[in-house]
């Protein structure tokens, strides 16, 4: 027995060292490459290596890792090289790791194109001298690259950097990079989690995309050249994922945005450069926030008061534009004119020249014996934004003179009623629609505005029709008119408004009724039956705009359900189908009765909770935590509603593989246009829609719901509850043609949600006598459809629970 054993302990052994061999043994392609690599960075000079060129690298070499002969990883790292990178380094096709950072090496880097397994590139603090444009070509591995403090001649970043797909970690500080940040950088890495590019000579404004971008660190402070880093600083609203932002040291301009969402946000950094406005409290009051440098901009209003969490604060009243040198509310006729400032963008201008508590003596006002603000002029100062309705707060106001500007949208109504107001002249500008009725003796001026009296689609002033009873005066000057014109407008809207508020409500009530009858079918089958599914179609999948379809179909029509999942919870007995249906086949009537969102609600949430599913449904409509995990919660199907209000808003699809790429996704684009409420209204409203002041307001109530309805993040997003509170206070005044159109289903427009419910339920109640549901549900297989009811060749009793 001990001469055996000892036979199969000596055979272990040899078979061990023949593995030792062959993992001794380099590759001689990857051989000859080290040879070359060796003797161009020194490393057989160097004391910490000693690489002999006469030695195996794969089993002699410090700092060299291989696998079946092939070299991995080279970590020579802080080891005093002090030669160059041949390009031979390319032909080491099974490299993952490359870390040469901080010796002395020289000389222009070689291009890497080609090495699809490499990982991680560390190259910062040496002495390259410049950068091949095709040096990141093909690196479709690479997750993490480090440049920075390389003395590199101006480089923009290339285009070859969209092949690292997989990028985590970019930093290229104090490296050369030159010229515009390129919008991929926001939309080709998914994963991106820090981009360091401060110290370089970056120019230009942010893209808009960066609002989407998953980035938890963004430094790109302290550019170099003539030319900054400039414009607003908007994006970053929706930037959630924040947790250090350094901007500072550049040449942005404009307002502070709302910092409200940024909740992760510990380390922002804005000093040193030209932001006006007043300090947002969603900023003062961020309950992340550690540390904030606010010193040597433009800020205006009171002096921001931070909480003793907030450690590091930063900001010097004397290189600022307070209305006081310490914390303390402003005069009120400062708090107007920062709010009139707001509309217009709060102009660099007008920072640099208000300052103080004291208006009379700023800029463009004027003022009588008593301090009272008489005169308003800020003709010829390239004005860009809207007149602001807070004009018509200051009581005093004799004169107001804004022409010779850029000045966009409708006069505001609130103007009018200025007690005090004897001229008005807004020539010269871009404004339109309906001129306000002023009283005759107010002098009003609207010369120059070529749209003015007309209904510009979108604000667009490029596309305009004109209004009926239009004032189309070549001198501008106008009296008392009438208002009729502005009915059709708002039954418009009001129109719009009522269609998606009755949606809703049939999507709960409608909801209630078929999970209750789906029940007892339960209870006396035994077998699940799948509810019919509603089918709504949107504008764009209709021959005629105006014309929008309802249709009824079983939920095996081919796409008509987004998901079908089975749940078993502690407080439910059996199965429950629950259905998301997706946008796509989604309409809202002018008098919608019902949808399918919601369901999804008798999903209970929590660890009582088991979710079985496949993943299923249309591309554009799913929430990314659904398409991630399968979980079904209630805000799955509130991300699709707001989907759903985005196509109302915008008449566009939620994927349009005709748009660009990056405006291919519709929630994608709505966030990023979002960002911009002027231009939003310029190019992502649906030109269908008639559009004057109310039916702007309306509009942009539906699409901040429906911006919050697809947030991120499954706990940022609303209630179905609160979209039915906020789209039912813009229905107040809209009312079906024919009332008693509804009564047949128990709906009465003049009661409230709860109210609606407990007559629903009512008739619910009853229906288990008199068979009053299934006789309703049965009613909607009349319904007109495009869709069939089911695919042909199947019988007719075929059901959902035999497709399991």
């Amino acid at each position: 027995m001990a001469s055996c054993s000892f036979r199969h302990l000596l055979l272990v052994a040899l078979l061990l060292a023949a593995a030792g061999d062959a993992r001794a043994e380099t590759d001689p392609s990857d051989l000859q490459a080290m040879r070359v690599l060796a003797a161009g960075l020194g490393a057989d000079r160097s004391p910490s290596l000693a690489w002999s060129l006469s030695a195996d690298p794969c089993a002699a070499w410090t700092g060299v890792s291989c696998s079946d002969g092939h070299v991995t990883a080279i970590q020579a790292g802080k080891c005093g090289l002090s030669g160059s990178l041949s390009p031979a380094v390319r032909n080491l096709t099974a490299l993952v790791r490359l870390e040469l950072q901080q010796n002395r090496l020289a000389g222009p880097l070689p291009s890497l194109a080609g090495l699809s397994s490499l990982q991680v590139l560390l190259l910062h603090g040496n002495r390259f001298s410049s950068l091949p444009v095709d040096f990141f070509a093909g690196l479709s591995s690479l997750q993490s690259a480090f440049l920075d403090d390389n003395p590199l001649a101006p480089w923009p970043l290339p285009d070859s950097l969209r092949d690292a797909a997989a990028l985590v970690n970019f930093s290229a500080n104090t490296a050369g990079v030159s010229g515009p940040l390129p919008a991929f950088l926001a939309t080709a890495f998914p994963a991106i989690d820090h981009l360091g590019l401060a110290f370089n000579r970056l120019s230009g404004p942010i893209p808009a995309a960066f609002a989407a971008a998953p980035l938890r660190s963004l430094w790109l402070n302290n550019q170099q050249g003539p030319a900054r880093l400039s414009d607003g600083i908007a994006f970053v609203e929706s930037m959630t994922a924040l947790e250090e932002l350094w901007l500072h040291s550049n040449d942005f301009s404009g307002p502070l945005p709302d910092f409200s969402q940024l909740t992760s946000l510990r380390n922002l950094q804005l000093r040193d450069n030209r932001l006006t406005g007043v300090v947002p409290k969603s900023l003062t009051e961020l309950p992340s926030l550690t540390k904030v440098t606010l010193t040597n901009n433009l800020l205006q209003g009171p002096v921001p008061v931070f909480p003793s969490s907030v450690k590091e604060v930063d900001v010097d009243p004397k290189d600022e534009s307070f209305c006081l040198p310490s914390p303390g509310a402003c005069d009120p006729r400062v708090n107007v004119l920062l709010t009139v400032a707001k509309d217009l963008g709060y102009p660099a201008r007008f920072a640099e020249n208000w300052a103080g508590n004291d208006p009379c003596g700023w800029l463009g006002i004027g003022c009588n014996d008593n301090g009272n603000i008489t005169v308003i002029n800020f003709q010829r100062m390239g004005l860009n934004g809207t007149i602001s309705p807070e004009f018509g707060s200051i009581a005093s106001l004799q004169k107001l003179l804004l022409s010779n500007n850029n000045l966009t949208g409708t006069i505001p109504a609130k103007l009018a009623s200025l007690p005090s107001l004897k001229e008005l002249d807004v020539s010269n500008n871009s404004l339109w629609g309906q001129v306000p009725s002023f009283s005759k003796n107010v002098m009003v001026n609207t010369a120059g505005n070529q749209n003015m009296g007309k209904i510009v689609v979108g604000g667009d002033a490029g596309s305009a029709s004109a209004g009926e009873g239009s004032n189309s005066n070549p001198s501008g000057s106008t009296d008392a008119r009438s208002r009729s014109r502005g009915k059709s407008s708002s039954a418009v809207a009001g129109a719009i408004a009522g269609s998606v508020v009755a949606a809703v409500l049939g999507i709960i009530l409608v909801g209630m009724l078929v999970f209750c009858h789906y029940r007892r079918k339960q209870q006396n089958l035994g077998r699940v039956q799948s509810p019919n599914t509603t089918v709504i179609h949107p504008r764009h999948s209709g021959s005629d705009p105006d014309i929008i379809k309802i249709t009824v179909a079983g939920s095996s029509v081919n796409g008509g359900a987004a998901a079908s999942e089975t749940i078993n919870s502690p407080t439910t007995s059996g199965t429950s189908d629950v259905h998301v249906l997706e946008a796509g086949n989604m309409v809202i009537s002018i008098q919608a009765k019902v949808a399918d969102f919601g369901l999804v609600r008798l999903a209970p949430d929590g660890k009582g909770c088991s979710v079985e599913t496949r993943i299923a449904g249309t591309f554009g409509y799913l929430a990314p935590e659904y398409a991630v995990t399968g979980r079904v919660t209630t805000k799955v199907d509130v991300f699709s509603f707001g989907v759903i209000l985005m196509e109302l808003v915008t008449g566009r699809k939620a994927l349009d593989e005709r748009q660009p790429e990056e405006s291919m996704h519709l929630v994608t684009w709505f966030r990023r246009m979002l960002l911009d409420k002027e231009a939003f209204r310029k190019a992502a409203i649906d030109p269908a829609i008639d559009m004057d002041e109310e039916t702007a307001a309306s509009v942009g109530t539906v699409a901040e719901l429906a911006g919050h309805c697809c947030a991120r993040e499954p706990h940022q997003r609303p209630d179905m509850g609160h979209a039915v509170n906020v789209l039912s206070s813009l229905s107040e005044l809209w009312k079906p043609s024919d009332p008693d159109s509804e009564e047949s289903y128990g709906i009465d427009l003049d009661m409230t949600l709860p109210q609606a419910l407990k007559k629903w339920q009512a008739f619910e109640d009853r229906s288990h006598i008199d068979g009053a549901t299934s006789s309703f549900l049965a009613s909607l297989d009349n319904t007109y459809t495009s869709i069939p009811t089911g695919p042909p060749g199947f019988a007719d009793s075929f059901t959902s629970a035999d497709g399991r």
